[in-house]
């Protein structure tokens, strides 16, 4: 008997749906190359307007990464660690803007810390100014990001479990040692992915941060707005509109790739 795995086959009347659904996930995007005036892609994304709105995309979206990975790896860990009625509590939080629509995060974001909201008042009296900044778009970038690496992390540490941190422990290892030599390279698969799915995410925010921090050229236009600013010219900038989403595009599948082939190399 060959040791060979071997996947069971799905029921054949499976793959109608299945191909339905691939269908309904390439057409939109076929479609939309089919439209592309490629003649004049090139000069679209070279623009200096696009590629102003690539940069603050790309510089915001790493930002707030750092920021989810900061604050979400220690929110993970309290998840995955907590008796279960507040694991479920602070789940709930930590997935809300997951479910919510972006806009939703937009305006709880101004009521939170807008002119007249319930910091932005205090900030205001103190000179500090937040909504329609550069500030804004990383703020709201992580509001929505951060549940792709919470999720991703408790998940790891759940599936780890606590056996290899309380051997540590019951050597003397400190609880900061174990954290950093123990349960950090436990989760390591877990954390790349959310990290990269949480810059994904961050780079292609667009309901939370036009609400929240506006559409000012260089200072909160990220290519998300940029699309939406060119597709909104009355049809006059309809083929800039779609050469900058095939960038936006490209750049996500490259992300995407790279997650790829980092797990890939991971399980070898």
């Amino acid at each position: 008997m060959s040791g060979a795995r071997v996947s069971p086959r799905p029921p054949a009347w499976l793959a109608v749906p299945a191909g339905l659904g691939a269908l309904l996930l390439l057409l939109p995007f076929a479609a939309l190359l089919a439209r592309l005036d490629w003649a004049g892609v090139l000069p679209a994304i070279s623009s200096p307007e696009a590629l102003q709105a690539l940069q603050l995309s790309l510089v915001t979206a790493a930002i707030s990464t750092l920021l989810c990975a900061a604050l979400g790896i220690p929110l993970a860990l309290f998840i995955a660690r907590s008796p279960g009625w507040l694991a479920a509590v602070l789940r709930t939080l930590a997935t809300l803007p997951l479910v919510l629509p972006p806009l939703v995060g937009g305006i709880a974001l101004l009521s939170l810390l807008g002119r007249n909201g319930l910091l932005g008042g205090a900030l205001a009296l103190a000179g500090v100014r937040i909504p329609f900044t550069t500030v804004a778009v990383v703020i709201a970038q992580t509001f929505v990001a951060l549940p792709f690496l919470v999720i991703s992390v408790e998940g790891a540490l759940r599936t780890n479990g606590t056996g290899h941190e309380l051997v540590a422990a019951g050597l003397g290892a400190r609880p900061f040692t174990v954290f950093r030599r123990v349960t950090l390279p436990l989760v390591a698969p877990g954390l790349v992915a959310g990290v990269v799915l949480c810059f994904a995410r961050a780079l292609g925010e667009f309901g939370a941060t036009a609400l929240f921090a506006g559409n000012a050229p260089g200072v909160t236009r990220t290519m998300p707005l940029a699309i939406y600013t060119a597709f909104n010219g009355a049809g006059v900038r309809e083929d800039t509109a779609i050469a900058l989403s095939l960038l936006l595009i490209l750049v996500a599948v490259a992300v995407l790739v790279l997650m790829r082939g980092w797990r890939a190399d991971a399980i070898r």
